[in-house]
């Protein structure tokens, strides 16, 4: 394992933990393509899919709970919210990421792909002016959000990632849910939703732990930095960094697997 592995290893892990605190998804929407197609470019082994996912799903764990901890403060974290989502995408993630091991690699990639292609679309769906309520008023349909947060698990489960690109966009468009509380608690229900993937993914042999422990430093150090910038930036600026950024990845899956 030479320096530019490390170094490499560690700057994806730090830029997609960085973007993890600031916009409240896990990160794996950026660190699944880029630990896929960067390590080549750079003289270095490719990853597999099922090795990539195993990765993501660890480190997604320890990005989301440093996030976390960065937003305790200031009423952002809805507890309801977290409890309904967070139990549901838990058995959910459990069921996906245990289940991988019998999909291809292509297979693997395809969930991805589908998973970026539905959070895009729903990114660029108008919302409705919910930033200015108080966050003591918020509410949200509980059957609903339970259902949503266990369908979100099993495909995140299956690549990786804890579904924080996709709970994001559904807790804004379908729950309703003001935009700095959608990060602070998504990234908590990230972190319940992390458990049962890296779980899963420690059962089954597909993590690669020296990579995996590299990208963990990276995430305790950059994903409390985003989350101190996602907390001063302007909302709508934050919600197109956010839709752009999944419509590239989701771009980017579809034009290798066709």
């Amino acid at each position: 394992m030479d320096i530019t592995f490390i170094i490499v290893i560690f700057l994806i892990g730090f830029v997609g933990s960085f973007v993890s605190g600031m916009l409240g998804i896990g990160g794996s929407i950026i660190k699944y393509p880029m630990l896929l197609y960067l390590p080549p470019l750079f003289g270095l082994v490719a990853f597999s899919a099922h090795e990539v996912s195993g990765i993501s799903a660890v480190q997604v764990f320890f990005a989301s709970i440093a996030g976390v901890w960065a937003y305790r403060k200031g009423g952002y974290l809805n507890k309801p919210l977290i409890l309904y989502m967070g139990g549901a995408i838990l058995a959910g993630s459990f069921v996906g990421s245990y289940g991988s091991q019998f999909l291809s690699e292509s297979g693997v990639n395809v969930v991805y792909g589908v998973l970026a292609l539905i959070a895009a679309v729903m990114m660029f769906i108008p919302k409705k002016q919910i930033d200015d309520k108080p966050m003591n008023e918020v509410t949200f349909n509980k059957p609903l959000a339970a259902i949503l947060a266990f369908i979100v698990g099993i495909g995140s489960g299956i690549v990786g990632a804890a579904g924080g690109f996709l709970l994001v966009p559904i807790m804004l468009v379908v729950l309703g849910i003001p935009t700095r509380m959608t990060i602070a608690t998504s990234l908590a229900i990230t972190f319940i939703s992390s458990i049962g993937g890296t779980i899963g993914k420690l059962m089954t042999g597909q993590v690669e732990y020296y990579s995996a422990g590299i990208m963990i430093v990276a995430s305790l150090l950059a994903a409390p930095l985003g989350a101190k910038v996602g907390k001063k930036m302007n909302t709508k600026i934050l919600q197109s960094i956010l839709a752009v950024l999944i419509l590239a990845t989701a771009i980017k899956i579809w034009v290798d697997l066709l």
